[in-house]
């Protein structure tokens, strides 16, 4: 019978997995008791499964619109699928699987309607009160707006997730100012956390030093790249926007080529990424054509499969090679990246990226999306909490100065989804009801 089991039957379930601490169970706010039939992991990854904040994510967008069609994944289907991919990686380095899975469930938690061009978008609009970023909004989701605990004096404290799994949630564990720098000297946009939730960023890093990423957060971000890198690609094919036998056109080839090295590969010779992509076309599993019949999407089906577990075997290989079989945890390891097997997933992105993200098609729709988050911007920031939801409101409320008003509007955007910003951009900017042809 395992420990696990036993503490089951005496009617406390607190085990932990190899290599874990009892301050890595910690929670912001103590909570007295725990479960008789769940480990404090497994009640993280139940707390993020029950979010609102999670169930917002199914009409958001992934790539394509979730309005478009009843195929292309949605923010909440590419974190379940994320989460799968995770889970069983992490499993295999020896990671607590409720860790993982907890980590790749939240990390899109915080992007705002539109995706990636949203977040450009209210970056923007709240540059003078620290900008807006899809990572450390999604640590602000977990600590402050998604509510399961206070502290005593009245703040909301979030989700109160442990320790281990808010960290692995954090996939840029630094702040604006502490951003790494590029070879040409200029500073990352990308960072995990708002200066004023800097409370619950420094309890979380308690005792890690420098910016470095827990081993649980390196696994979320590997299978998030593994994961959209390969379903964007099927979810692109199958929507008529390319086939990939697009690539043996030379032409199109050089244009997918300077795509990968401008969004992805910078730096990297024509001749490295060309080979990535001949590596991928030599599986024979590649499907250079697709017709949308059910055996057309068995086959896509399997080219999907087949590249996620290469990846996956890839990224464990070489990080069990350095270093050897003992349970990688926490900061006590790093994921081993083979630059082939990145430039291959590179590879992957930009072919979608030069399909359907850079495509001309997209301009109008962006252009669009620009004018509703601008506009329904304008008039909240001049009716004040008027229009905003009860929570917000409240922030609103007790914020101390315009900074923290302003962010509570900005809040407030960032937490619709895509129909629901169109809708209050239709009722409330343009006074009409909403029709499909708003739909972008």
């Amino acid at each position: 019978m395992s420990v696990r089991n036993v503490e089951r039957i005496e009617g406390q379930y607190s085990a932990l997995a190899p290599g874990y601490s009892e301050a890595d169970e910690d929670r912001w706010v103590p909570e007295h008791g725990k479960s008789v039939y769940r480990s404090s992991f497994e009640r993280d990854r139940a707390r993020l499964l029950h979010s609102s904040a999670l169930r917002r994510l199914g009409a958001k967008t992934q790539v394509v619109s979730p309005s478009s069609d009843d195929f292309s994944r949605t923010r909440l289907t590419h974190s379940l699928e994320v989460a799968q991919v995770g889970r069983e990686l992490g499993r295999m380095l020896g990671c607590d699987p409720d860790v993982v899975d907890a980590a790749c469930l939240s990390h899109d938690l915080g992007h705002p309607p539109f995706g990636h061009h949203g977040e450009k978008v209210l970056n923007g609009l709240a540059g003078h009160i620290g900008g807006f970023e899809g990572n450390a909004q999604t640590l602000r989701i977990l600590c402050r707006l998604e509510t399961k605990r206070f502290h005593p004096d009245g703040r909301s404290a979030g989700l109160n997730l442990t320790r281990a799994s808010l960290d692995a949630a954090v996939k840029y564990p630094w702040r604006a100012h502490e951003a790494p720098l590029a070879p040409d000297g200029t500073r990352s946009q990308k960072f995990g956390a708002y200066e004023d939730d800097l409370d619950a960023f420094t309890w979380m890093r308690a005792g890690v030093v420098g910016t470095r990423k827990s081993m649980e957060a390196q696994v979320m971000d590997a299978a998030d790249d593994i994961a959209y890198s390969v379903h964007d690609v099927e979810d692109g094919i199958v929507n008529g926007r390319f086939q990939l036998k697009f690539l043996q056109d030379r032409v199109q080839r050089a244009r997918v080529i300077q795509t990968v090295q401008e969004w992805y590969l910078p730096g990297t010779p024509e001749d490295q990424v060309d080979a990535a992509i001949g590596r991928l076309e030599a599986n024979e599993n590649w499907v250079r054509e697709s017709d949308g019949s059910r055996r057309a999407l068995a086959a896509l089906k399997n080219m999907t499969s087949e590249l996620i577990g290469r990846f996956c075997h890839d990224f464990w290989s070489a990080t069990r090679n350095i270093h050897g079989e003992k349970p990688l945890v926490r900061h006590e390891a790093d994921l081993v990246l083979p630059d082939q097997t990145l430039q291959e997933i590179c590879v992957m992105k930009g072919i979608a990226a030069h399909y359907i993200m850079a495509s001309r098609e997209q301009l109008p729709v962006y252009k669009r999306q620009t004018d509703v988050l601008e506009a329904l911007h304008g008039l909240l920031m001049e009716t004040g909490d008027r229009f905003l939801e009860p929570p917000f409101q409240a922030d609103f409320r007790s914020a101390v100065d315009d900074a923290g008003r302003h962010r509570a509007i900005i809040d407030q955007i960032a937490s619709l989804t895509d129909g629901a910003c169109l809708e209050w951009y239709a009722t409330l900017v343009k006074g009409q009801p909403v029709t499909n042809a708003l739909f972008v």
